[in-house]
């Protein structure tokens, strides 16, 4: 956790006020027994009624004052927790965004989603408790050996022994639950995994009767979590039991040693209500320092976990040019281009090599499999190159601002992701001040009117989580609708219309083609229909390019491309 010191930035005021209240709370706390001995060995001894009252008078004082400092104290401890756990998160979001597809799969998605939530909280609930009890606790249990040894150094003698032996077991606690709880956390991991799998996957699940066997696995992963919890917990339970074993042990001493003491004179029985409330306040004190070792032991490990994605920097560095489509150079361009995913077996795509004129259109086709969609990663420079160099207006995308390449390019994918909201709310993604009238004219474009037309409120529709209100394909035309109305210079069709009818599919391209003027398109599809009058097709065979050309000279020249058009054309279809 000291890692994470940076987020009390600002408000080291209240780092120092909440313990200072707290230490003064239990100041007037170790007070306490000293006025009751008094008021037993004098007050009482003599019958002197005004000492009595006066006494009594300065315990409800003393309460009182105890009882505002304690108030400020935990004030002060509220705000400075959730000021740090809100800059921690807010920090720990911008950071995870900053990472590369590459990273956020490598630290996987469900995790990331558990650190930015629970353990974030699990470390802000630690540092409110750290703040509250860090110098109150062991103020009150040193504080009571201490005052216990003015009053009689045997005694005194017997509760720092006690003491000792019950901070051995919290620190061996400490050692042993730390690592048991990241175990924990990363057991939540896997929980969220099924968990999101099973919810997003749902209409599978059931389209497959997958229910139990999903249910059985969820059960195994919780189980397994449970298992862990409850040892973890049977060890915590474990703490507070045998503090009490220790310090009543040690109260057991006390009383006895305190009685001899009595007895023969060398302490009073003042003293000795004295003593015994020392034990009792350091016993207290120790079980709250128990529970604060646990909670400590659980931020501890999260914290480690969240260092582990702070420690994670972005293994794609940004670029310092600004993208533009020069004059003369190719809109986009692939060099000899290869890729692998991190992790597999081969290459996703193998010398790779084309052009795309500006303003031009290239069809890119291919089986599945054969890398259509790594292609638009690439050029979005969600992945980079293994080899070779992918160009935007001539200039390589490693070397471009990724705002200003993502500016340039736009990407609509297959899986059109909607966000709750509005329908309006949604199209601004693409350009945040865009009119009524730019949002109905990419509508239109997009042949979502009559998706517009179907809410009450229009534009102001609702947008459920993900879109799921909205059918595959009027999610798809709306996700058009929202890179439209950026008016990109260069657009990507990742298999978007792919849950389209035909006649709907022809519809978007030529409107595409008719109302985004100069800019540049390249259309990936498994459909030769939406491919075919691109001014260059791209026929993709197990990730190398085995053909590169016009609807005509691939018919004539391209074997694989041959066969994908008599799997879906007649011979009549194929040669218009």
């Amino acid at each position: 956790m000291f890692k994470l010191r940076r987020y009390l930035a600002g408000h080291y005021v209240e780092c120092v006020l909440a313990p200072l209240f707290k230490m003064l709370e239990a100041l007037l706390q170790l007070l306490v027994p000293l006025v009751m001995a008094q008021v037993i060995d004098v007050g009482i001894a003599r019958a002197d009624r005004p000492f009595i009252l006066w006494h009594g008078g300065l315990l409800v004082a003393m309460g009182v004052i105890a009882w505002v400092v304690a108030a400020l104290a935990q004030y002060f401890c509220s705000k400075l927790a959730a000021s740090f756990g809100t800059a921690l998160r807010d920090d720990l979001f911008r950071h995870v965004m900053s990472l590369s597809r590459e990273d956020v799969d490598r630290l996987g998605r469900a995790s990331l989603t558990t650190r930015v939530t629970n353990d974030s909280q699990q470390v802000q609930d630690g540092l409110n408790m750290f703040f509250r009890l860090v110098l109150r606790s062991p103020f009150v249990t040193v504080g009571s050996v201490i005052a216990a040894f003015f009053v009689n150094g045997i005694e005194g003698t017997a509760l720092l022994v006690a003491v000792l032996v019950s901070f051995a077991l919290v620190l061996g606690f400490m050692r042993v639950a730390t690592a048991r709880y990241r175990q924990i956390q990363g057991g939540l991991d896997d929980v969220l995994l099924r968990t999101t799998e099973n919810l997003e996957g749902t209409r599978v699940l059931r389209a497959f009767r997958r229910e139990a066997a999903e249910s059985e696995s969820f059960s195994g992963a919780a189980d397994a979590v449970r298992r862990t919890q409850v040892s973890t917990g049977d060890l915590s339970a474990l703490v507070s039991p045998l503090t009490y074993t220790a310090i009543n042990c040690g109260l057991i001493a006390l009383l006895w040693l305190g009685g001899v003491q009595v007895n023969v004179g060398g302490l009073t029985q003042g003293q000795l209500v004295a003593l015994v409330s020392y034990v009792t306040q350091a016993l207290v004190e120790l079980v709250k320092l128990a529970n604060l070792i646990i909670l400590l032991s659980k931020a501890s490990a999260c914290a480690r976990r969240i260092n582990e994605v702070f420690a994670t920097s972005p293994s794609q560095a940004d670029g310092t040019k600004s993208a533009a489509l020069a004059a003369g150079a190719p809109a986009v361009a692939f060099d000899d281009v290869s890729f692998s995913y991190p992790g597999a077996g081969g290459h996703a795509l193998t010398h790779v090599s084309f052009e795309v004129a500006r303003g031009g259109t290239l069809g890119v086709i291919g089986g599945t499999g054969s890398g259509k969609s790594t292609l638009a990663s690439l050029l979005m420079r969600f992945y980079d190159a293994t080899e070779g160099v992918v160009r935007v207006g001539g200039t390589d995308v490693r070397h471009l601002t990724r705002q200003s390449l993502r500016q340039v390019v736009s990407l609509v994918e297959q899986g059109a992701t909607l966000f709750s909201g509005t329908i309006a709310s949604n199209l601004r993604w693409g350009r945040a001040d865009a009119s009524e009238q730019d949002l109905a004219d990419s509508v239109a474009t997009a042949q979502a009117q009559d998706v517009v037309d179907a809410k009450e409120d229009g534009l102001e529709g609702s947008v459920e989580q993900f879109g799921r209100n909205f059918s595959g394909g009027q999610r798809q035309r709306l996700a058009v609708a929202r890179t439209l109305v950026r008016a990109p210079e260069v657009l990507i069709l990742d298999d978007a219309s792919s849950a389209l009818d035909f006649a709907t599919d022809a519809r978007l391209r030529r409107a595409i083609h008719r109302d985004l003027g100069g800019a540049t398109v390249i259309t990936i599809s498994q459909r030769v229909a939406s491919v075919r009058h691109a001014d260059q097709i791209l026929v993709l065979d197990g990730g190398r390019a085995c053909g590169l050309g016009t609807h005509e000279e691939l018919l004539a020249g391209c074997a694989v491309y041959r066969e994908i058009c008599d799997s879906q054309l007649t011979g009549e279809e194929a040669r218009r």
